[in-house]
């Protein structure tokens, strides 16, 4: 058991940290006490501190965000890095980001926060229902929403308020609005997507006036009725509208469906898009009927993927290959599909130096690959076993020197003495 000593008032904000990065490694060890009522105390405890420790992490976050510091680790978004140095799934990091870019807008939200008056929960549902208003509506709507905060209202009634904000806050004021529609104007228009468990996808946005008219002009001649026998509602034809709009009638689009030779010819053998995802046979035969079928060969045969020294770009036979074994960006915590990559010169390319070889390739996306050639000391890279290349991440080298040396600033990177195993 380790112990801790910590003067609060004279104690860095590192040390602070480190403080309590012990403690809650102490308590994580702990056994639950055996007393149900002694545990529902100690929940509730626990859960207001965590909340004291939501409010102090999105000041760090907001910081960060502020100063583009990510970047200079690697990492091409604030959202990216919460979610690949810290393991945080999408929507985690997506509300804490919003309340980070928040607080300055939700005094009264972050002062509770601080003082353990408000919940988290509701912290990060007010910040999610003022993202998109301008700063008069927002110190409205955050009085609003904490008037029902007071009233008892949960988060997800209060979220779905929130919804409907702008309505919210002129019928509780009894004042004329002016018309939405003049209101908005040309604002920005927005679109948010959420991965289903099943690999489907939730859309939700606005769009603009003039947006919205492309949108009708596009997708309403495909969203009619196919004829009498036609008993889709007017949402699946919307779907299977922007589906087609979008692919280009399978000419401007390209799905990956990779399968075995006897899944073609009756085999019951799944195929699977780069990503991954298992497509069943029968629906892998379905695609192929109306797609292109092309062999993709891994080594010297009817495909040019060994193109030399003088050849500076892949082929798209490479491109191919690539795709079929890069489902994403080869830096190891990017999540960027590969279909959506560039190709990447492992060893960079110079006429007579590195050859556009298919094992001298990978895909990055387009910030990696101008990250790579920018700062080449930060990018260690290696095979997995499979023989594919992984590129990772190093810190920048000031923040490595501050490490290996212990002389960093009180608050920065760690008290003198402290080392980090950056190759982990």
């Amino acid at each position: 058991m380790q112990s801790v000593t910590v003067d609060l008032e004279g104690a860095s904000t590192m040390e602070l940290v480190n403080a309590l990065s012990t403690i809650a490694t102490e308590l994580a060890q702990r056994q639950a006490p055996e007393s149900a009522a002694a545990c529902l105390e100690l929940t509730e405890d626990l859960a207001t501190a965590c909340d004291l420790q939501e409010s102090a992490l999105a000041g760090f976050i907001g910081r960060v965000d502020a100063t583009g510091e990510q970047q200079r680790w690697g990492y091409p978004s604030t959202r990216a890095w919460l979610r690949s140095r810290l393991g945080m799934r999408e929507n985690r990091a997506k509300e804490r980001l919003t309340l980070a870019r928040q607080r300055h807008r939700l005094p009264q939200v972050t002062e509770r926060l601080a003082a353990g008056e408000l919940s988290y929960g509701y912290a990060t549902t007010v910040a999610d229902s003022v993202a998109r208003l301008d700063d008069t509506d927002c110190a409205m709507a955050e009085r609003k929403l904490l008037e029902m905060v007071g009233q008892g209202f949960s988060p997800g009634k209060i979220a779905v308020f929130g919804h409907r904000i702008r309505d919210v806050i002129a019928e509780r004021d009894d004042t004329e609005r002016e018309p939405e529609d003049a209101k908005r104007g040309y604002a920005k228009s927005w679109i948010t997507s959420t991965g289903s468990l099943d690999g489907g996808r939730y859309i939700k946005g606005w769009l603009n006036a003039e947006d919205a008219a492309i949108w009708d002009g596009t997708l309403a001649p495909l969203a009619k009725p196919a004829g009498p026998d036609d008993h889709r509602d007017v949402a699946e034809r919307t779907a299977a509208a922007l589906s087609s709009a979008l692919s280009g009638g399978h000419k401007a689009t390209k799905v990956t469906v990779i399968c075995d030779l006897e899944t073609l010819t009756g085999g019951n053998a799944p195929g699977h898009l780069t990503d991954g995802t298992p497509i069943p046979a029968e629906q892998v035969r379905r695609i192929a009927l109306a797609a292109g079928v092309s062999p993709l060969i891994l080594g010297r045969g009817h495909n040019p993927l060994y193109l030399g020294y003088r050849e500076r770009f892949a082929s798209p036979a490479q491109r191919r290959v690539l795709e079929t074994l890069y489902p994403t960006c080869a830096v190891r915590e990017c999540e960027i599909p590969g279909t959506l990559c560039e190709v990447d010169h492992v060893h960079g390319w110079a006429l007579g130096h590195s050859p556009t070889d298919i094992d001298q390739l990978t895909l990055t996306c387009g910030w990696h690959n101008r990250f790579k050639h920018t700062s080449p000391t930060q990018i260690g890279i290696s095979k997995d076993p499979d023989g594919r290349y992984v590129y990772r991440l190093l810190p920048p080298p000031d923040a490595r020197s501050r490490a290996r040396t212990g002389n960093g600033p009180p608050g920065t990177l760690g008290p003198p003495g402290t080392t980090f195993d950056w190759a982990a």
